[in-house]
């Protein structure tokens, strides 16, 4: 079930779920506010919480507006894609063969069969830098395992509209968003730290915080950097 709560000229979305606690997002790229709470909780109470965040939910709402974005892609040739934080000129070559997309010098090379559609050429970029970040991975697991104090059950890579990672702490899966390929390195390994982390504590509590600046005191300035970067052209919904 879905409520709405106006706070001044902000709208607030309000789901009910199965769930004990309050959660409040503010979703990319134009600050949408949503917050999922637990069935039995009066929209009173929901609405005295959204107040006392409301200074929060208007600087995530500016961080939001002064985001740089990425320009819509087209898959033609010459057109700009980044790999691993570095600028790379797309080249498409049609020819009668299996698909494929490989590094060269300062290229992006898209084999393709001819008449590909750019649908189609996108869905094949995609599932390249999916297999990116799953070559990236296990060395970062094998890493920070045991720094963490923690075993990670599976890694999901996917498409994701309105964050970087996320994880189940019940049964250890960590989500990874297929983008991260795109941004510098440090970026993906502070994700990966981040969502193991949160196996232990799901929360961004102060413990959670404690816990990022013992192992990895570089999270927050990695933060920044990724939080700078320019998200997709999109309105990102679930």
């Amino acid at each position: 079930m879905t409520n709405f709560i106006t706070l001044g000229s902000i709208k607030v979305e309000v789901e009910r779920k199965d769930i004990k606690n309050l959660h409040l997002t503010v979703h990319p790229p134009n600050g949408r506010v949503h917050i999922s709470a637990p069935y039995h909780m009066s929209l009173d109470i929901i609405r005295i919480f959204s107040i006392s965040k409301l200074n929060w939910i208007k600087q995530q709402q500016k961080k939001f507006r002064d985001q740089e974005r990425d320009t819509p892609r087209e898959f033609i040739d010459r057109e700009s894609h980044y790999v691993w934080g570095k600028r790379y000129l797309l080249s498409i070559m049609e020819r009668d063969e299996p698909p494929s997309v490989d590094l060269k010098n300062s290229q992006i090379q898209l084999i393709v069969r001819p008449g590909t559609y750019v649908k189609k050429r996108q869905e094949i970029v995609e599932l390249w830098y999916r297999e990116q970040i799953r070559e990236a991975i296990p060395p970062l697991i094998a890493k920070w395992e045991p720094l963490v104090g923690v075993k990670v059950g599976r890694i999901l890579i996917q498409r994701m509209r309105t964050k970087w990672g996320g994880c189940n702490p019940t049964n250890r899966i960590i989500r990874l968003n297929t983008d991260l390929a795109k941004k510098p390195p440090d970026c993906l390994e502070y994700i990966i730290v981040h969502e193991m982390v949160h196996l232990i504590e799901p929360t961004h509590n102060e413990r959670f915080k404690t816990i990022m600046e013992r192992i990895f005191p570089k999270w927050y300035q990695i933060r920044e950097v990724l939080n700078r970067l320019p998200v997709r052209h999109e309105d990102w919904r679930y």
